[in-house]
């Protein structure tokens, strides 16, 4: 046995078959899927809506307060240099 050969009790894997795509098949798994879903309460629903509108509020405050803050730097850099 050459030093490259390593001997395996594995076998062959088979190839699987190329499956094709069937429309219905696909929107019976679609909805029985759809039922395994844990759907939220109103309740949650509102909730977490809210946080999300927070959280976009609150990093569109900060990335304007950057956009501000790295346009006066700009500014400041243009005024020293082309003065």
């Amino acid at each position: 046995m050459a030093k490259d050969e390593v001997k395996t009790d594995k076998k062959p894997e088979k190839k699987k078959k190329a499956s094709r795509f069937h429309p219905i098949k696909y929107i019976r798994e679609v909805i029985a899927e759809l039922k395994k879903v844990t759907w939220p309460t109103r309740q949650e629903l509102v909730s977490h809506t809210g946080a999300v509108f927070a959280f976009v509020i609150g990093m569109a405050i900060i990335i304007g307060l950057l956009d501000f803050v790295f346009q006066q730097g700009m500014i400041l850099i243009a005024s020293i240099g082309g003065a």
